[in-house]
């Protein structure tokens, strides 16, 4: 389906879960202190949950665990002006359960940075959209 602009489509559900299960790195967007806060994440997908691993008592631990989230991740590629961006929205929530805790600790999720990360947060994907961009001409 093309959208307002020439060169812009909208992907569907199942390709919008394909582009998130190629990207490692998305943006989780949180409220802080009434605010919205956007902070860079590693993640991956566990079925349709994304699956963020993080340090307990962070602010993004204490934020996002039972609220309503969004988070996005992208590609671009700007000699080309192609690209596209997956949005997803739902509720985050802490994992307690050891069982559940110690299956995510299989999933191949691997933080940037350095510190303990024990702490997981899942964000189901109750809404998800996705658009993919292509310019045409690479820039000159």
């Amino acid at each position: 389906m093309q959208l307002d602009s020439p060169g812009s489509w909208a992907l569907s559900r199942c390709e919008c879960r394909e582009l998130l299960s190629t990207a490692g790195i998305g943006r989780i967007v949180f409220t802080d202190r009434a605010l919205p806060a956007v902070q860079p994440v590693a993640f991956c997908l566990d079925g349709e949950d994304i699956v963020i691993r993080t340090m307990s008592g962070s602010k993004l631990a204490t934020a996002a665990s039972g609220g309503v989230v969004a988070f996005e991740a992208d590609e671009f590629d700007a000699g080309t002006r192609t690209g596209w961006s997956v949005t997803v929205v739902g509720h985050a929530r802490a994992v307690y359960a050891p069982e559940e805790i110690a299956r995510m600790e299989r999933l191949p999720l691997i933080p940037w940075t350095r510190g303990g990360r024990d702490y997981f947060i899942t964000i189901r994907t109750e809404q998800i959209t996705g658009l993919r961009v292509r310019h045409g001409d690479p820039l000159e």
